[in-house]
């Protein structure tokens, strides 16, 4: 199981910045009531993402069958698998590709990729992404996944129309229906009527779960079958941290003090959480969590109507990398910011430093060591400049990366965000503000149903001259 330290979290650790025994005590009431409210609102209905773990283990048996089948298929040819997808539909796949397979996965040849096809992410218009991502690939030998719950995500069904079109034309409507595969919502959106019309294979995202907490259904689950990752025990992970985290005792709850430490720190003026993976696997996890502690937790209402413009800003750092790139201003800037660690006990491999250059006494001592070794001490290093300087910090060490310590992990931080919420007292299911950008885009395209808003673009001040140099 992974643990959380927060020692230097704590007043004694750090200093006046740090967080006293007494302020937790003083919260125990709001804890325990926003423990009761996670409680009743799983019990509702209201928090499905909590019981992904359990309910999704059919899914994904189903899944692995669709995955052997279909690279047992000599009319496929598979060689690569493209999710289409954004937000959360792509940062979670992209997140458990990186942390468990090799980092240079689609450079190995099919027998050392276990014969599973590559895997490549489209999640941005950028006109130039998809071009030379056919240029890269040959779509007449790619299986594209399209992930969207509504269904009209302009993103992701932009690139879905554009990939349709050119399959269609190349392969004809029989061959291209086995080339698509869509994840969607089971009965609402344009994606489930037209997969239904065409005759695509689909898999269902759960009604009540989000894309931000989606990576324990078939959003996540379908694209890391099928590069070879055990998705049963990356279920099973999670269902092991959902046991932990029912404990209404914020100090046996990992989930629940993580938020709490934060909710904390909030008050005292750090209004950024940098996450810091001393392993490369990691790297994009930082990047998932961001969207989800972002997307959740910014809010300019809270669940009483009243203005509070709450959040916290995510920050991405890589150790050792950002050493040398950031920490210089965690160590000596403003008192702004709280640093999550990530640690890893077993690396799955080891490199030993040679015995080189040992009359050289700034190079000599670090002969014999290994690079283990180097970046867990380097970490722990980094811990210690930030204590001394008075930074809060706190770590989380997985025993080894793999799919049960990563299922424990991403588990860990959807409780943790949803325990936030309850704290802050603000809806962290919903997105209004990114709704209001893909409104104003809705109408700037003219789709039916969006003409006030269009009069509302209309009327907004001309851009003057006098300000664009």
């Amino acid at each position: 199981m992974l643990r959380l330290d927060y020692n230097n979290m704590m007043e004694a650790a750090v200093g006046s910045r740090g967080i006293t025994e007494a302020e937790l005590e003083a919260l125990q009431g709001r804890f325990a009531d926003a423990h009761t409210a996670m409680v009743s609102k799983r019990a509702a209905g209201k928090m499905d993402f909590r019981d992904l773990p359990r309910n999704q283990i059919a899914a994904a048996e189903e899944i692995l069958d669709y995955v052997k089948e279909t690279e047992a298929r000599a009319d496929m040819d598979v060689d690569a698998f493209v999710l289409l997808g954004i937000g959360g539909s792509a940062l979670g796949p992209m997140a458990v590709q990186q942390a468990i397979n090799n980092p240079y996965y689609n450079e190995l040849s099919l027998e050392e990729r276990g014969g599973h096809p590559k895997f490549y992410v489209a999640d941005n218009v950028d006109p130039e992404r998809l071009v030379y991502l056919f240029k890269t690939v040959d779509p007449k030998h790619c299986l594209f996944n399209v992930v969207s719950k509504s269904g009209s995500t302009s993103e992701t069904m932009s690139q879905f129309m554009i990939i349709k079109e050119l399959l269609e034309r190349e392969l004809g409507k029989e061959d291209t229906r086995k080339r698509i595969v869509c994840t969607t919502d089971q009965s609402n959106g344009n994606l489930i009527k037209i997969a239904r019309e065409e005759g695509y294979k689909t898999f269902y995202i759960p009604a009540g779960v989000g894309g931000r907490f989606s990576q324990l259904c078939p959003v996540g689950l379908l694209p890391a079958a099928f590069c070879g990752i055990d998705i049963l025990e990356l279920l099973r992970g999670a269902a092991e941290m959902d046991d932990v985290c029912k404990r209404g005792n914020v100090r046996e709850n990992p989930a629940y003090m993580y938020a709490a430490l934060h909710y904390i720190a909030m008050g005292k003026g750090m209004n950024i959480s940098v996450m810091m993976p001393y392993a490369d696997s990691l790297k994009y996890i930082s990047d998932w969590y961001a969207q989800l502690w972002a997307e959740s937790l910014g809010k300019r209402y809270n669940t009483r109507g009243e203005e509070v413009f709450a959040g916290q800003t995510p920050v991405k750092a890589l150790g050792v990398t950002d050493q040398h790139s950031q920490v210089q201003l965690y160590a000596e800037g403003p008192f702004d910011k709280l640093v999550v660690f990530l640690g890893v006990d077993e690396y799955r491999e080891a490199l030993t430093i040679p015995k080189s250059f040992g009359d050289v006494p700034s190079l000599g001592f670090l002969g014999g060591v290994t690079h283990n070794e180097l970046i867990n001490v380097e970490r722990m290093a980094t811990e210690y400049a930030l204590q001394k300087a008075g930074r809060p910090s706190m770590t989380i060490t997985l025993p080894k990366v793999d799919e049960r310590g990563l299922g424990q992990l991403l588990y860990l931080f959807e409780a943790a965000t949803a325990f936030a919420g309850e704290l802050m007292g603000i809806n962290a299911f919903d997105q209004p503000g990114v709704e209001e950008g893909k409104n104003a885009a809705y109408a700037y395209f003219g789709r039916p149903g969006y003409e006030e808003k269009k009069k509302e673009l209309d009327a907004r001040p001309a851009k003057s001259e006098r300000y664009v140099i």
